[in-house]
């Protein structure tokens, strides 16, 4: 069998402290530490001491919960990318490589990413770190390594919609709120443009100039991170929703054309207002979605995701794919997320 490595890559925006943007922390600054113990929880199984473990407001843990649960069950390697974190992290059971970011700004800036450019290219060159053994040209028939790539940046979703705007993509995505605030993140996105200078289409066929100008840290890294994978042949697969479709849509105006997967779960794909299906045939991704089947369990983790909270994130969707292409049952996956949701949560009330 293939040997499969998750690669994670995770950073912070400030268009996640705008007020109803998004859910991935209880408040704004907590949502500043979110990235930071996702990748801990996938590494280790619980995040760092000094981490909470990242809920929404109304209580949802995190999807690196699922994540993590399928890597118990099926096992995978995993690697954390830098790309922006606000919090330093330093998992345990994972290796963690540095795209070079800082922290994206506010989408409504004129550049919140001035270094897209080098992000990119950081990124696209660690590859051989991600997945060793590869060299350049190979034919992806050749590898022995599948890649997924996926992402934990709260408020990713907002610029993602930037980005897919500024390339004149269909401009849907789905969110981390049962409700998704299309018109909320749209009219941020508006007020970003006009601050940028752009119409949307204007960024057509440069995709780091739609990054530097309307996106953040964790596009410019994944995309970097997917093209570079390509250049070596490596199978990669697109862990995620409409924010990696929109990392496969920088990666697509950057001149990819080998086939991409999207990996994604069933509440992403479900959403109608994210279109995700319609999105995927855009850009010539193969969706895939998986269903969980939460909805059949009364623990209360799972009865917040299957009414839409986290649809997706930290690789879920990919994981919860490897699953069921390994043959797990889908009520092994959902035990073993509720005894981890167990435990994070009975730390975070014994913790000081």
């Amino acid at each position: 069998m293939t040997d499969v490595t998750l690669a994670v890559v995770a950073g912070t925006t400030a268009t996640a402290a705008i007020d109803g943007i998004s859910a991935a922390g209880a408040d704004p600054e907590l949502r500043r530490h979110t990235p930071s113990a996702d990748l801990e929880i996938v590494a280790d199984g619980r995040p760092a001491p000094d981490s909470a473990v990242p809920v929404s407001p109304a209580g949802c843990p995190t999807p690196a919960v699922v994540t993590r649960a399928v890597r118990e069950i099926v096992g995978f390697d995993f690697v954390g990318v830098d790309a922006g974190l606000a919090v330093p992290t330093d998992p345990t059971d994972a290796t963690l490589l540095d795209a070079g970011a800082a922290p994206g700004g506010d989408v409504r800036d004129p550049e919140p990413v001035p270094d897209a450019a080098a992000i990119f290219k950081r990124a696209r060159g660690l590859v051989p770190e991600v997945v060793a053994g590869t060299e350049p040209n190979i034919e992806a028939s050749d590898a022995d390594t599948e890649l997924l790539v996926a992402e934990t940046i709260p408020g990713g979703t907002t610029t993602a919609l930037g980005v897919l705007t500024a390339l004149d993509e269909r401009p849907a995505v789905s969110s981390s709120l049962p409700a998704n605030p299309l018109g909320t993140k749209r009219a941020v996105v508006d007020e970003g443009l006009d601050a940028s200078g752009l119409a949307a289409g204007d960024a057509a066929g440069d995709p780091l100039d739609a990054v530097r100008l309307m996106g953040d840290p964790v596009l410019a890294a994944a995309a970097g991170l997917v093209v570079g994978a390509v250049e070596r042949g490596v199978p990669v697969t697109l862990a995620g929703g409409t924010q990696m479709a929109a990392v496969a849509a920088l990666a697509r105006h950057a001149g990819v054309e080998r086939p991409l997967p999207l990996a994604t779960t069933s509440f992403v794909a479900d959403d109608p207002s994210a279109d995700v299906g319609a999105l995927a045939d855009d850009l010539e991704l193969t969706l895939s979605a998986t269903d969980p089947a939460f909805g059949e369990s009364d623990h209360p983790s799972m009865a917040a995701y299957a009414r839409g909270e986290a649809k997706e994130g930290v690789g879920m969707g990919g994981a919860l794919a490897l699953s069921e292409r390994a043959g797990v049952p889908a009520g092994d996956v959902r035990d073993r997320v509720a005894s981890i949701t167990d435990r994070l949560l009975a730390d975070r009330a014994n913790s000081p």
